[in-house]
């Protein structure tokens, strides 16, 4: 059912489900979809928790949750390219909005972004989506990207290494290399907890 609903919000496309967590559901997924050659994260669903079901009287039933990412999919009727801009106070972006009418996003001059590499060799069932929270974590609103730009194997080690690209920007201020070098060290020794070894 979720899955027909993508379909019919973005047309036939590439899907992915993987476990996630929610306070209220157990267990609980995600589902991402492949939306102009990237992943885009649409929903989160799970069975509800029975605790939840206790709490409002209904220990005797079983739930399932589930909800969209409205955000995301405003970002892709409005074209609007990153999801922090709702959060801003600038009326540039405001003022191009009106009720009742879907009007294209123009993008306004940005701060310049600081870009900065991380490798590390992958242990196995290694989760990606808990790297991107990770530093998220670390550096909130001051991530515009994650992406993996490179990922080989070793055939003499049998090991797997990933290279991903933060792209950190400021959507009020330039940022120095000196206060993103520090957050990208803290990501360097904490990503140690996810199991890997970085390069």
């Amino acid at each position: 059912v979720l899955e027909g609903l993508m379909d019919h919000l973005f047309g036939e496309t590439e899907k992915k489900w993987s476990e996630d967590y929610f306070p209220f559901t157990t267990p609980s997924y995600e589902l991402e979809i492949k939306y102009e050659g990237e992943w885009l994260e649409v929903l989160g669903c799970g069975v509800v928790h029975e605790e939840v079901l206790e709490m409002a009287d209904r220990a005797d039933r079983r739930g399932w949750a589930f909800g969209l990412g409205l955000e995301r999919l405003a970002m892709i009727l409005f074209e609007i390219p990153d999801i922090r801009l709702f959060w801003t106070d600038d009326d540039r972006f405001h003022s191009q909005f009106k009720e009742g009418q879907i009007t294209k996003f123009k993008s306004y001059s940005k701060y310049p972004p600081v870009l900065k590499d991380i490798a590390f060799w992958i242990p196995e069932g290694f989760e990606e989506n808990d790297f991107f929270e990770l530093g998220r974590g670390i550096a909130g609103d001051l991530v515009e990207r994650m992406e993996l730009i490179d990922e080989f194997t070793n055939p003499k080690k049998g090991k797997t290494s990933k290279c991903y690209r933060i792209t950190y920007r400021s959507m009020d201020r330039s940022l120095t290399n000196e206060e993103i070098d520090a957050l990208q060290d803290e990501l360097r020794e904490r990503v140690l907890d996810l199991g890997v070894e970085v390069r």
